[in-house]
């Protein structure tokens, strides 16, 4: 909750403001009532409700005051039944997104058998979904932070929706190129589900529930190869396409129930739709709605490019585009050597087998064999003690050092691959690699909707997600071109992109942990909540009463 000054007005109610406001009203100046500020016993006060996790007070929870902020109201409305009916949307959006993904290392094999295509247009046939990601992120980001979260949200699922239904039904390969790189250029605003879900969650929520519904990322991967177990034997690839698309439609469904986001709504001068949307939430809350006129600190321009690059974002802006382009790189570079490896049987073995095949004619191929499934199916599974690592230590250690150490983890386990390990031990570091891989790429979701203000978290969000997606268009040409010249140039390439990862994350200027979401970047309110991290990174201070 805010700092608060306490105010003894007239019948006794406790009243309560922000730390920097006046708290003294004329006609307590003229009346000669007294004044009692607490800021002095501030430290005491604070790591009590930081750390019990206990509800607002209801003093705070029902203020007196006549005028409060969204994120003073958020706060006080805390956390409940509408928070957990937005956390099954947006996981369905993050669902949706994972089997789109997923479907990749299916379809190619599949299609590399049906068609005789040549391995380059197999190739292309996913690197065309990520062309299709990387031009659209900023896009989608831009249409968020201009229009709002839900209509940049709908449209990009309606989007995807579309094109992949119609994606099953394409003729030829020219085809089904064309309409899976409409369908990434869809997927590219699903990241901005995040953006919506946070500015609804209070601090205390916040990173517990965006790591949480990175779970529905690690089901949708899951789901996506256990129907096409069922679904490709008999039915085949085109009713896989159309099936997989299914979360897409439940989620166009049920995104019509969601509110836009207050704070977006605050911004862009719609006071009276954001009061509404803050009744709405109370009711089903059933908590007290703040009383008083709802503000923001001062009006500014949403969505401009420019905006990330302000001198006190500028350092943070570049070290998270690397961050977000090694996570993906990272992340999708290890999916693909996962099938490479396993195929091989270890990394010794890659060499002399890369020479078999070149022997082969150069139209052999194999489908998918259910044992294939199964190892797809392991190193899939490993996702989920990556949530559960990466939710034990993200509030202890903080969002910086969870990156770091993820980073760190994976870049170690990529080295420990120079062995000649047999496939039990291959297995289990692959295991190890990606749980924690896919762990940073959650702290990064979990930091970025933090770090910057409302006026620009969709864009901020959105041009991270497009570096990620430069990442996962690269790493193909690593993880199975360079692959045949040399495995272990593959592997140096990827550890130390993790490695100088690692040390960026531990150079962001801000750590946001126990912080309150900024609503404007201006020194009035942004500079306090940061705490001004360009000159003291690690320690940070934010209207919300939360210290680091």
């Amino acid at each position: 909750m805010a700092a608060a000054d306490h105010v003894c007005g007239p019948g006794g109610v406790v009243k309560f403001r922000r730390t920097g406001e006046s708290s003294r009203s004329d006609e307590d100046v003229i009346s000669g009532e007294h004044e009692i500020q607490i800021e002095g016993v501030r430290t005491e006060l604070e790591p009590v409700e930081l750390e019990d996790g206990a509800a607002v007070p209801k003093e705070f929870a029902n203020p007196t005051d006549d005028t409060f902020m969204v994120e003073d109201a958020v706060e006080a409305i805390g956390f409940g039944k509408f928070q957990w009916k937005l956390s099954v949307i947006t996981g369905l959006a993050w669902m949706a997104d994972a089997m789109e993904m997923m479907i990749l290392s299916i379809l190619a094999p599949q299609l590399h058998c049906e068609w005789r295509l040549p391995s380059w247009q197999v190739a292309l046939l996913t690197s065309v979904v990520f062309v299709g990601m990387m031009s659209s992120s900023t896009l989608w980001g831009n249409i968020s932070d201009q229009y709002g979260r839900k209509t940049g949200l709908k449209i990009s699922v309606l989007w995807t929706l579309y094109y992949g239904i119609l994606s099953g039904f394409a003729p030829v390969y020219s085809w089904i190129l064309v309409l899976r790189g409409l369908v990434g250029f869809g997927i590219g605003g699903v990241p901005q589900s995040v953006t919506l879900y946070a500015e609804f969650l209070p601090m205390k929520a916040r990173a517990k529930c965006i790591l949480l519904i990175e779970v529905f990322w690690a089901i949708g991967t899951v789901f996506e190869v256990l129907l096409a177990v069922l679904v490709m034997p008999t039915l085949g690839w085109r009713w896989l396409l159309i099936l997989s698309a299914l979360p897409l439609l439940l989620f166009a469904v049920l995104c019509f129930w969601l509110p836009e986001s207050a704070r977006y709504d605050v911004l862009s001068g719609n006071q009276e739709k954001a009061i509404a949307t803050l009744k709405r939430i109370a009711t089903e809350n059933g908590a007290p709605m703040p009383l008083g006129k709802l503000i923001i600190s001062r009006q500014e321009d949403r969505g401009k490019m420019r905006d990330l690059f302000t001198p006190h974002f500028r350092w943070t802006t570049l070290l998270l585009w690397f961050i977000w382009f090694s996570n993906a790189f990272s992340y999708y570079g290890l999916v693909l050597l996962t099938t490479e490896f396993f195929q091989a049987g270890d990394v010794c073995s890659i060499s002399s087998r890369r020479k078999e095949v070149k022997a082969k004619c150069s139209l052999t191929c194999e489908y998918l064999t259910e044992e294939d499934y199964t190892d797809l199916l392991w190193t899939t599974l490993s996702e989920f003690p990556g949530v559960l690592v990466t939710l034990w230590i993200i509030d202890r250690i903080g969002r910086k050092k969870t990156m770091a150490l993820s980073f760190f983890v994976f870049s170690f386990c990529s080295l420990l691959l120079f062995l000649c390990v047999g496939r039990n031990v291959l297995t289990v570091l692959l295991f190890i690699a990606r749980a924690f891989i896919s762990g940073g790429f959650q702290a990064a979701y979990v930091y970025t909707p933090e770090v910057y203000p409302t006026a620009t978290r969709a864009l901020g969000l959105g041009t991270c997600s497009g570096m990620a997606r430069v990442g996962a268009l690269i790493t193909p040409f690593i993880a199975q071109v360079m692959l045949e010249s040399s495995v272990y140039l593959t592997l140096v390439v990827y550890s130390g992109c993790c490695l100088l990862a690692a040390v960026a994350s531990c150079f962001l200027p801000i750590e946001t942990k126990g912080r309150g979401l900024q609503e404007s970047s201006h020194r009035e309110w942004g500079q306090e909540m940061v705490g001004k991290g360009s000159h003291s990174p690690g320690v940070t201070r934010s209207n919300s009463g939360s210290q680091e």
